[in-house]
């Protein structure tokens, strides 16, 4: 698997619920080969500006994205996963918006 596939899992809900829901692969983490992934959400309007990634039918890596419907990428909404709890991948983003993502990530985590 690389960086920037949206990868199937099941992701545990706000609510407590867990249900297989779409995630980006951000990068894989060192020690056990678990990955740092972050959630995909349709519910647009809970977009962090500056922070989150909205990808919408007009951007150019939304055929390539698997997804259905324009959907939020949402940063805050991280977990680390091992391996064997990805189900299957659909797609991928542009690796410039992966780039960004990891760095409004990074500019986040910096003092």
């Amino acid at each position: 698997m690389r960086e920037g596939a949206i990868v199937l899992l099941p992701l545990a809900q706000a609510n407590g619920t867990v249900k297989p829901r779409p995630a980006v692969a951000l990068r894989q983490l060192p020690g056990f080969g678990d990955w740092l992934v972050c959630g995909v959400s349709t519910q647009l309007h809970q977009a962090v500006a500056g922070f989150d990634e909205t990808i919408t039918r007009g951007d150019a890596d939304f055929a390539n994205s698997g997804l259905v419907r324009p959907s939020l990428v949402r940063l805050g909404f991280l977990q680390a996963v091992p391996f064997r709890k990805i189900v299957g991948r659909i797609g991928s983003i542009s690796a410039e918006r992966h780039g960004r993502l990891l760095a409004n990530l990074s500019r986040y985590l910096m003092p």
